[in-house]
């Protein structure tokens, strides 16, 4: 059985080539999206619940892989805290100057 559902593969595909997905990708990164891994991993899922290609089947992992590696790689943003801050019913310093 496939990681994910063919049809989870194939909306990724549409979304990725839709205008509003392009435009955000390219104001964000300064270029158009690369959809064709969703339409590769869409055909090689479909190859492997019809047929049981192994090559399919070894081409689905392995973009799967260097999907969840690539999304592993950043850090997060924000450290998270273990606890509040000591001062954290103290009102705001809205008022004060800079």
């Amino acid at each position: 059985q496939p990681p994910r559902p063919c049809e989870d593969y194939w909306w990724e595909w549409k979304h990725c080539r839709g205008l509003r997905h392009a435009f955000h990708h390219y104001y964000a990164h300064g270029e158009l999206p690369a959809c064709g891994r969703w339409r590769d991993d869409y055909e090689a899922c479909r190859a492997w619940e019809k047929g049981r290609a192994a090559a399919a089947q070894e081409a689905l992992c392995k973009s799967e892989r260097a999907r969840v590696t690539e999304k592993q790689k950043y850090a997060p943003v924000w450290t998270l805290r273990k606890s509040p801050p000591p001062d954290w019913y103290l009102p705001l310093d809205q008022d004060k100057p800079n």
